[in-house]
């Protein structure tokens, strides 16, 4: 039996470890994964390539939070030519759209002009960000867009940013896995606390700067 994905059966599974998946993006069918180890990023480590971190100060792209979250997923969700495939398919789109609606689910975006070139989404709970996907339709754009979200998880008092499993791209960033197990304490943990994702009173080029230079004076 298909259970129909609603906001609060994606929010109570992911506060047990488990995220939904589609086979395809024209699959009718969700399954749900719990892998053995799982993919995290460090928050106030995260590791920004010399060039990145100049492209980073340079602003290339104007960055705004939540104006485009369904564009986000559907681009996020777009066959490419690396990736012919797809794990997010119509009902997964839906369904984060509405935990958006409800304030659950993020976006992070580089516009250039009018123009919609990069981003990556996510969803909120507690103290924890899971990170889900990001796309990149300009030289570096999703990788702006991943320090951005990392330096506002941080100035937000975030304590996981969950990336479900590790890749090429990631690496770079010092993506590492833990066994399940201590996920599951790390995440009980920041389920009990609460963070601000809005950081209404703080611009994101100010949250950048603010983080850029916490790095560069602890040398993390």
């Amino acid at each position: 039996m298909q259970l129909v994905l609603t906001p609060e059966l994606i929010l109570e599974a992911y506060r047990h470890g488990l995220f939904p998946m589609a086979y395809s993006g024209d699959s009718e069918y969700v399954h749900w994964i719990c892998p053995e180890l799982r993919g995290q990023l460090p928050i106030a480590e995260l590791h920004i390539p010399r060039r990145l971190n100049q492209t980073l100060r340079a602003a290339p792209f104007d960055i705004r939070i939540d104006i485009g979250f369904e564009a986000v997923m559907r681009a996020c969700a777009e066959k490419r030519q690396k990736r012919p495939e797809t794990w997010i398919n119509e009902e997964i789109i839906e369904s984060f759209c509405a935990l958006h609606e409800r304030g659950h689910a993020h976006s992070v975006e580089c516009w250039d002009g009018s123009k919609l070139v990069g981003g990556v989404y996510g969803l909120k709970i507690g103290a924890a960000f899971f990170g889900e996907s990001m796309f990149s339709r300009a030289r570096d754009a999703s990788k702006i867009a991943l320090v951005h979200l990392t330096a506002r998880l941080w100035r937000g008092g975030f304590r996981i940013f969950d990336t479900q499993f590790i890749n090429d791209h990631l690496k770079q960033f010092g993506v590492y896995e833990i066994p399940h197990e201590r996920y599951m304490q790390h995440l009980n943990d920041a389920l009990g606390h609460n963070a601000d994702f809005a950081l209404n009173d703080l611009s994101t080029a100010n949250i950048l700067e603010e983080y850029l230079n916490m790095k560069r004076e602890t040398g993390v």
